[in-house]
C-alpha cells in the first residue's frame, strides 16, 4: 500500500504549500537525532513526505496517481498497485512450494530487494551500511539566491586511523574467514509460506570481506571506525528555499569496514529587510516623491547583485509595479534567473507649507 506523505506529515489534503513547509518544518526538529526524541528512520520518512507535498508538480502527480513519475509514493512493481511478484511461473516456479535457489550476490539491485525481503544480506565485501545522518544549516538570503560552499564539523564514525579501516592490528596477518571459506558469504535457508528458500547472506565473522586478522586492531577492536571530527564540504545550490535538504551521499557514519551512510542537510534561510522571495522571484519596495511621479525621474534600487539605476517615467501612478529581467533568484538546478519586481509608492505630504499649498492650487490637469 501506497505511503500516506499527507499521514505522515499530519496536514489535511486541502493544505497549502505554506502549512506544509510548517508541519514538516515543526516534524523534523522534532525527529532530529541529535534530540531525545530524534528517530532517523522518522526524519527519512518524513523528508521523503516533504520532497513529495512540497514540489507543486509532484503534489499533483501525488494527488492523482498515488506516486510521482520519479517513482515516490509507489507501493511496488512497476505501476502504482503493482505487485512485484505477478507474473505467472516467472523466478523458476515461484509459490509452487519446492525449494528455490537464489543467488542474491549475482542479481544487482534486484538481489538487494528480494535479499531484504526474505532476510538475506549483501554480497562479499558489503558489509554493513553505516547510518544516515542529519545536520542543520543556516545561510543568509543572498547565498540562498546564488548557492554558497560552507564547511562544517560533524562528530560521527570515521575510518580508524589505526588500521586504516581494515580491523587488523598493524603488521597482524590476515587470513581468509573459515566460516564462509572467503567468499563472504554463508547460506540461509528461511522457511516461508511459499515454501524454503534459500538464500546467501552475509558472513556475520567476517562482515562480509571474507578475511579475519589473527589479531583485532586495538583502537576499533576490529569495527574498522571510530568516532571522531570530520570537516566537511557542503556545497549549497542556487535557488534553494528555506526548508529544503541537501543530500550529501557517504558523508554520513561509516559502517563496520564497509559503505558509509548519507548525510542529510535541512538548511534554514534567514530572512532580509530589503527583499521578499516569491517563487524564483524577488520582490522590492521603492518610495518616490509625488514630484518625481508627476515629472518622472531616475532612481537607485537595491538588487541582490548591489544598486542599480531604475528609470521613472512620468505620471508614474502609485503601487506601479517594474520588472528588472534576470534579477531575481537562480532556478534550482537550471540556468537563468527570476527577476525582481520592483513596487512604486508615492508618497503623498501629510502637510503643506502656505506656498506649497498656492502652487498646487494653481495647478490644472
Amino acid at each position: 500500500m501506497a505511503t500516506d506523505y499527507y499521514k505522515v506529515l499530519g496536514v489535511d489534503k486541502a493544505a497549502n504549500q505554506e502549512e506544509i513547509k510548517k508541519a514538516f518544518r515543526k516534524l523534523a526538529h522534532e525527529h532530529h537525532p541529535d534530540k531525545k526524541t530524534g528517530n532517523i528512520d522518522k526524519f527519512k520518512e518524513i523528508n521523503e513526505a516533504y520532497q513529495v507535498l512540497g514540489n507543486t508538480e509532484k503534489r499533483q502527480q501525488y494527488d492523482q496517481y498515488g506516486q510521482t513519475f520519479s517513482g515516490a509514493g509507489s507501493n511496488g512493481g512497476g505501476r502504482p498497485g503493482g505487485n512485484p511478484f505477478a507474473g505467472g511461473q516467472g523466478f523458476g516456479g515461484f509459490g509452487q512450494g519446492g525449494n528455490v535457489n537464489f543467488d542474491f550476490g549475482e542479481m544487482g539491485d534486484l538481489g538487494d530487494i528480494f535479499g531484504s525481503f526474505f532476510g538475506g544480506g549483501a554480497g562479499r565485501g558489503q558489509s554493513a551500511r553505516g547510518h544516515d545522518l542529519q545536520a542543520e544549516l543556516t545561510i543568509d538570503f543572498k547565498e540562498a539566491v546564488f548557492g554558497v560552499e560552507k564547511m562544517i564539523e560533524l562528530n560521527k564514525q570515521i575510518k580508524c586511523a589505526n588500521c586504516a579501516g581494515s580491523g587488523a592490528e598493524p603488521g597482524s596477518k590476515i587470513n581468509t574467514c573459515s566460516t564462509c571459506g572467503g567468499s563472504g558469504r554463508v547460506v540461509k535457508i528461511q522457511q516461508t509460506i511459499l515454501g524454503n528458500f534459500q538464500t546467501q547472506v552475509t558472513c556475520s565473522d567476517c562482515h562480509g570481506t571474507g578475511q579475519k586478522p589473527d589479531k583485532k586492531c586495538g583502537v576499533c577492536r576490529g569495527a574498522g571506525h571510530t568516532r571522531g571530527q570530520e570537516k566537511i564540504k557542503v556545497i549549497i545550490p542556487g535557488g534553494i528555499s528555506d526548508g529544503q535538504t541537501v543530500k550529501i551521499s557517504g558523508k554520513g557514519d561509516l559502517g563496520e569496514r564497509g559503505q558509509a551512510g548519507d548525510l542529510y542537510i535541512l538548511v534554514s534561510v534567514t530572512k532580509d529587510k530589503n527583499f521578499v522571495r516569491e517563487g524564483d522571484d524577488i520582490l522590492t519596495e521603492a518610495h518616490i516623491s509625488l514630484k518625481q511621479a508627476l515629472l518622472g525621474d531616475k532612481i537607485e534600487i537595491a538588487t541582490v547583485e548591489g544598486p542599480i539605476s531604475l528609470k521613472i517615467p512620468e505620471g508614474t501612478q502609485s503601487r506601479t509595479q517594474f520588472r528588472l529581467k534576470g534579477k531575481g533568484v537562480t532556478h534550482l538546478r537550471q540556468h537563468g534567473r527570476g527577476d525582481q519586481l520592483v513596487e512604486v509608492i508615492v508618497d503623498i505630504p501629510k502637510s503643506l507649507t502656505r506656498a506649497q499649498r498656492k502652487l498646487v492650487e494653481q495647478l490644472t490637469f
